[in-house]
């Protein structure tokens, strides 16, 4: 499967959304990723958050705060955002596992700066709650656009982590060159 960076945009804005929100733990013993697609941030409380809601279905940007990803270690938190669409979060950072397993999925973790996702967050709300986001791996860009204006900033990836993205991840990165 192609994967496309971009998209609509659901901003989750809180700090420290851990993989038991991302992905709860009853649910990891699914034999397939298919499985996991329902149970998607069920167990994350945010106001005005609904799990089951029509912007999560829609969704294939997030938006978040900081420690994103952080409690416990497993794939399965990729794996959900994946079969969900979702291939592209953009945070102000990562646990370190979580940053990893991303990119071992042929998915991008974008690091901004705190100021950058507060501009983020604005213009998503001064936007009716509507923001697309166009990301331009080349160039290292990214564009958030809203009907109440557009972003653009920088961002940086380390050559090996662009090379598994590219490829579609660790597995097919390693077919091709091994």
């Amino acid at each position: 499967m192609k994967k496309t960076f971009g998209g609509p945009v659901i901003t989750l804005d809180r700090a420290d959304i851990n993989t038991d929100e991302i992905i709860p733990a009853k649910y990891l013993t699914e034999a397939t990723k298919e499985a996991l697609k329902p149970y998607c941030l069920e167990d994350l409380i945010l106001e005005g958050f609904d799990p089951n809601g029509e912007k999560l279905a829609n969704a294939r940007v997030i938006v978040s705060r900081a420690n994103f990803g952080c409690g416990s270690s497993r794939e399965h938190a990729p794996w959900v955002l994946e079969v969900n669409g979702i291939h592209t979060v953009i945070a102000e950072s990562y646990a370190r596992i979580f940053r990893q397993n991303m990119f071992n999925c042929g998915m991008l973790a974008i690091e901004l700066a705190k100021d950058e996702i507060d501009q983020l967050m604005e213009l998503e709300k001064a936007s009716g709650g509507a923001m697309d986001i166009s990301v331009d791996l080349n160039e290292k860009t990214i564009t958030a656009a809203g009907s109440a204006g557009e972003k653009s900033f920088t961002f940086q990836i380390s050559p090996f982590d662009q090379a598994l993205v590219e490829a579609g991840g660790w597995v097919e990165y390693a077919d091709a060159r091994y």
